[in-house]
């Protein structure tokens, strides 16, 4: 798979402060790359790095191919970057807004007004064409400046905690708009504290903590790293004391948990092998005589990824 994004040994030193301590990822073409990390991790530091908003104390960072130290006009006509902060003229209406920036990345006067309205069509602010862009809500707000991103074709966005502030249907709105751009093959880098969301997208993620990249890579592998093993609950309407006896027997089965006050009664096994053991299992189950109500794995999500990597102790301070 083409790499859009390298970073090598990339450092960065705020005085007596290093923000980045030798971090180095890749970000596959076409990937939606979450970006996790607590206040100070890094992340803001990052993205400015990869957009050539600031040079980087040592190592080396490439995107589309192209240095961001050596080659930076090249890097900012291949990135759209959409930092956690909207600044906007007093006065101004979405089309002037968006027409502003097409001038200023030196798109032809006429091909403006179509790609303006296409970009706008594209982020569902049509009806909103006129409006002074002081008057529009925070989440429209984060969608025109999505569209701001978009105005030169970007192959890579960089999206710095854009679900910030924004309500729950603003939310749905503008994962389902992320989910659209990638389906146009972007790649997007996003950085986030709501891990649930990024979880609905991500294909990738990179766990940043003190500058440190603690873990980078698919989210399936990832996952399996962290916990080899499999988890299934099974739910149970026989003894469960039996069916924890059988289970016992069976191959790869590392340990059987009974959790009879659960509601409903259920035990956890614990399983190395794959979905062919995991099938031999229930059938043991249920050839055994126990009634099967639920037999499912139980999957981590981004929170339990984030607490098992990180150590916690690197909140507060400045991204």
């Amino acid at each position: 798979m083409t790499t859009i994004v390298e970073t090598k040994e990339l450092t960065q030193r705020y005085g007596g402060t290093t923000a980045l301590s030798s971090l180095s990822l890749q970000i596959p073409q076409g990937a939606v790359y979450g970006f996790i990390g607590p206040n100070g991790a890094g992340k803001t530091t990052t993205m400015r790095i990869l957009t050539t908003l600031l040079l980087p104390s040592s190592g080396e960072a490439w995107v589309a191919g192209n240095s961001v130290v050596r080659d930076r006009a090249a890097v900012r006509r291949s990135v759209g970057f959409m930092p956690d902060f909207f600044g906007v003229y007093e006065a101004m209406k979405s089309w002037e807004y968006l027409d502003f920036f097409a001038a200023s990345y030196d798109i032809p006067t006429a091909r403006r007004p179509k790609l303006i309205d296409d970009l706008l069509a594209l982020v569902d602010l049509s009806h909103k064409r006129d409006a002074e862009v002081m008057g529009l809500s925070r989440g429209m707000k984060q969608r025109l400046s999505l569209a701001r991103t978009m105005l030169h074709d970007p192959a890579l966005l960089i999206l710095d905690e854009p679900a910030s502030g924004l309500d729950p249907r603003a939310r749905v709105e503008l994962r389902e708009l992320l989910k659209e751009l990638r389906s146009m093959g972007k790649t997007i880098m996003i950085s986030s504290h709501i891990l649930t969301e990024l979880a609905e997208m991500s294909t990738h993620i990179g766990i940043i903590e003190r500058g440190h990249l603690l873990a980078s890579g698919d989210v399936a592998t990832i996952m399996r790293s962290l916990q080899p093993h499999r988890t299934f609950a099974v739910h149970l309407l026989s003894d469960l004391a039996e069916a924890a006896d059988l289970a016992r027997g069976a191959p790869h089965v590392l340990d059987v948990r009974l959790l009879p006050e659960g509601e409903p009664p259920q035990i956890e096994i614990d399983v190395d092998g794959d979905d062919h053991a995991a099938g031999e299992l229930l059938a043991r189950l249920v050839q055994g005589g126990a009634i099967v109500t639920h037999f499912a794995g139980q999957v981590n999500d981004l929170e339990d990824i984030f607490m098992r990597v990180t150590q916690g102790s690197a909140y507060g301070g400045t991204n």
